[in-house]
């Protein structure tokens, strides 16, 4: 499943978004089988307010369909930036949309920009960055952090972005961004906590011209 394309259909292996209400949305990744605690594989059944829902029930169904569960109904919706922030795991406190597009505006970005982010976090900014410099830009992100680092790059591979998004394990504030993105970036986004120990490497990152 691509954030960056539209498709009509739900396939296995794509995440939706279980729309309940405007306060209640879910993101689910459609499989027929998950792990349970004691690391058996059990039937994907799903439990909200409205009741149950088999997962692989989603599997043909068109996106924006409503879909019955056991004590109510939802619609399952293609996922957006926007709906990811919502609706993602918080690993770190995350950047909401109105401050992303704020962002998106200021750094001057487009399609086929080159932007360096740090830090990945939860990767909700990452989702949008990606979008709005898809199909030809580039997005080089950093963490210190390696546990966020592998399930960022999880994400991004399961959401169909990881073609334009390459996300780094590095400490930027002692290592930088390394020489080989010298001089390449169009932008670079600063969510730490002592970004002015990045700036000097900020500067060596940006295109001169």
């Amino acid at each position: 499943m691509s954030f960056s394309i539209d498709k009509e259909t739900i396939e296995e292996g794509d995440t939706v978004i279980l729309y309940l209400n405007a306060n209640s949305m879910h993101a689910i990744k459609v499989t027929n089988c998950v792990l349970n605690k004691h690391g058996e594989s059990v039937e994907n059944v799903f439990q909200t307010t409205y009741g149950a829902l088999k997962v692989s029930s989603l599997i043909g169904t068109k996106y924006g369909c409503k879909v019955e569960m056991s004590r109510g109904w939802a619609y399952v919706l293609q996922p957006t930036p926007e709906l990811w922030t919502l609706t993602l795991p918080h690993r770190t406190q995350i950047i909401y949309t109105p401050d992303i597009s704020m962002i998106v505006y200021q750094l001057e970005i487009r399609p086929g920009s080159y932007v360096i982010e740090s830090g990945t976090g939860s990767g909700s900014l990452t989702h949008a960055l990606a979008r709005r410099v898809a199909p030809n830009g580039y997005i080089s992100t950093f963490d210190f952090h390696e546990h966020r680092v592998n399930l960022a790059k999880e994400e991004f591979a399961s959401h169909g972005i990881s073609d334009i998004v390459n996300v780094g394990h590095r400490d930027v504030c002692s290592d930088g961004f390394g020489e080989e993105l010298d001089g390449k970036a169009d932008a670079v986004f600063l969510d730490l906590p002592h970004p002015w120990l990045v700036i000097p490497h900020a500067v060596k990152a940006l295109k001169t011209e």
